[in-house]
């Protein structure tokens, strides 16, 4: 099994090859046999590892020796354990459903040899993130993952708002980027190796000051933070729903978003030892989160609402890896990929359907049209709210079990406070989009139809593991399935610690797990049950952007912040590089130059002159220069 863990990344780079190269010329059918095929492959030698790894623990292996300098070695070579298996399973499996429904929703454009040819790329970047056994191949799937997403955001290029937001993105995550490199330095100049095994068996022979392991973890943190979309690089993501519709379901559930949660679920070590660096994760997190899902509120885009609800989500999962609830936030990150995979493609379903429609407030009644995409979507929308026995009803619960846990009341209160604001604009979403009456064109309506198989099917299977996901890690008070399942195979690498200030881990009384299930339960069904009266029943729609007043207009302008970015950094830096282009570039550089071009010019002028054509002239120059001759030669 060893010999073939380089070919789960390798096929998906096969794929971009060959649809790269040779895409043009191929049928579309050709096409997507070979960027699908090549995902299956790698999906099946992923499950293939899990057995292996569950029934043998994990295994290592060497491609071949990379770079070695004086004492540092780097191997290009994968370690699969159960952290890295389980991400392989999410990237590949998430990713192969998206890829087949991605045959439907791009079948009519020009681009779709190249759509996939990114695709693969996009997933073997990914993979080979999630599967080196050190920071440098990490390094690499990272800035692969930031090229991809460029790429695929700016797809359709001829769109100067989508070249922007591509770009926006770009720029946004190399500034995380270079707090990551950083880090990566501090690592090596602390631990003398890159590699994960060294550098945790090092910590306790090296003994770092504690000021060294928090720059470490906050540097690092960085990277994250651009790379997860929290504050305050958060802005590119939203912005990132340019790209079509499979894009978007692959950055925010399967792939980029979820580098970050894995960056520091990795380096657990180093961040258990820095209570501090922890607490800057958990801070960070909590604030997007409820920042967040304040400004989802009063969206209207389907894609806007649901990028702004990943942004909530990733914060609730760096809550939990700031409590020390490493396998808790793994958990998190598994259930989202499913429902928020299923809701971005169930909105490409809603969107294929309307022509391309996007706002909310020009739908409505949708559920009879398209029934299939109805019930998907509804069924990712509890998930999401935390509605009972759902994916998202567990993995949230345990969240907030040990937000209670380690952070006490005011840090549960919070991070609920999140939780119970996804579910009322989850639910808006939800009734405002598939219930009431059409609110759309009459030549919309008559092309109303329901997705075709192939972009249904893709629905159906993440709709059952919404529904389902939860079970792999049900609490045990609970005495569902198998209590802690997923926490069990993770324990090897991750293992729950709860610290916070550097105490003991904090255990819950199982009354008291099952008062804050009970609590939190009650509130998102209550919100439900609001929210359906309000716009199912009722009948209400939100607001014209033009109706909205002081709060609502702060919400729903997203605070602004865009706006401030652009005062304090893109304006200035656009006007800096106006006067570096006139008096840098084209005054001193051009002009250098240019000025040595006219001054040869103007030379050659001069000396033109000499050669008139007059043989009498010449006869002259002769002369004279015979006579100089012979003076200089006798005197």
């Amino acid at each position: 099994m060893k010999a073939l863990i380089p070919l789960i990344p390798f096929l998906p780079l096969l794929g971009f090859v060959l649809n790269g190269l040779f895409g043009r010329r191929m049928s579309k059918a050709a096409v997507a046999a070979i960027g699908c095929g090549a995902l299956l492959g790698s999906l099946l030698l992923s499950a293939a590892c899990f057995n292996q790894v569950a029934a043998t623990g994990p295994m290592h292996t060497v491609a071949y020796n990379f770079l070695t300098v004086d004492s540092l070695r780097i191997d290009f070579s994968f370690l699969v354990d159960q952290l890295s298996v389980w991400m392989m399973l999410i990237v590949t499996g998430v990713g192969f459903l998206i890829h087949v429904y991605s045959i439907g929703y791009m079948h009519g454009d020009e681009g779709f040899w190249k759509f996939f040819a990114y695709l693969n790329l996009f997933i073997f970047s990914m993979l080979l993130l999630v599967m080196g056994d050190n920071l440098v191949m990490l390094f690499f799937g990272w800035e692969g993952v930031g090229l991809c997403s460029y790429l695929l955001i700016g797809f359709w290029y001829a769109n100067k708002d989508f070249s922007k937001a591509a770009r926006k993105a770009f720029i946004m995550n190399r500034i995380g980027d270079l707090g990551l490199l950083l880090g990566i330095f501090l690592v090596f100049k602390t631990f003398g190796s890159l590699t994960y095994s060294e550098i945790f068996a090092r910590i306790d022979s090296v003994q770092p000051a504690p000021e060294i392991l928090t720059a470490i973890c906050l540097l690092l943190f960085v990277g994250a933070i651009g790379k997860s979309a929290q504050i305050p690089l958060y802005t590119w993501l939203p912005d990132a729903m340019a790209g079509p519709t499979p894009v978007s379901a692959l950055i925010h559930a399967a792939t980029m978003v979820t580098a970050g949660i894995y960056l520091v679920a990795r380096c657990h070590p180093l961040y258990s030892l820095s209570p501090d660096a922890l607490q800057i994760v958990a801070f960070t997190g909590l604030a997007t989160s409820i920042f967040a899902v304040l400004i989802g509120l009063r969206q209207n885009d389907i894609k806007k609402v649901l990028a702004y609800s990943t942004v909530s989500q990733l914060g609730l999962m760096f809550v939990a890896l700031g409590m020390g609830a490493y396998a808790t936030a793994m958990f998190h990150v598994t259930t989202h990929a499913f429902f928020k995979a299923l809701l971005f493609l169930g909105a490409g379903s809603v969107i294929h359907a309307l022509g391309g429609e996007q706002d909310i407030r020009q739908m409505g009644g949708l559920r009879k049209a398209l029934p299939v995409t109805f019930w998907v979507f509804l069924i990712g929308a509890f998930a999401i709210s935390g509605f009972p026995l759902m994916a998202g009803f567990f993995s949230k619960d345990e969240i907030f079990a040990n937000t209670y846990a380690a952070g006490g009341r005011w840090w549960w209160g919070l991070a609920g406070l999140g939780g119970l604001l996804t579910a009322i604009y989850m639910c808006r979403l939800l009734f405002v989009t598939f219930f009431g009456t059409f609110r759309g064109t009459e030549e919309q309506k008559h092309h109303l139809h329901e997705s075709p198989a192939v972009m249904t099917l893709p629905l159906i299977v993440l709709a059952v593991l919404s529904a389902l996901g939860g079970f792999l890690n049900t609490p045990h008070f609970l005495h569902l399935g198998t209590p802690q399942w997923m926490a069990h195979f993770l324990e090897p690498v991750l293992r729950n610690t709860n610290l916070r200030h550097g105490g003991a881990p904090h255990h819950l009384a199982e009354s008291t797990e099952w008062t804050l299930m009970a609590f939190t339960t009650s509130l998102a069904l209550l919100v439900i049950a609001a929210a359906y009266w309000v716009y199912a029943v009722r009948r209400s729609v939100p607001l014209a952007d033009a109706a909205q007043v002081r709060l609502t207009r702060l919400l729903a302008n997203k605070f602004y912040v865009d706006e401030l970015y652009d005062l304090l950094f893109v304006k200035p830096l656009e006007k800096l590089s106006q006067i570096l282009f006139y008096f840098a570039d084209t005054w001193a550089i051009d002009g250098l130059v240019n000025g040595v071009g006219r001054g040869v010019e103007a030379v050659g002028a001069r000396f033109r002159k000499l050669q008139n054509g007059n043989i009498e002239y010449y006869l002259l120059a002769m002369v004279a220069g015979a006579v100089l001759l012979f003076l200089t030669l006798h005197l």
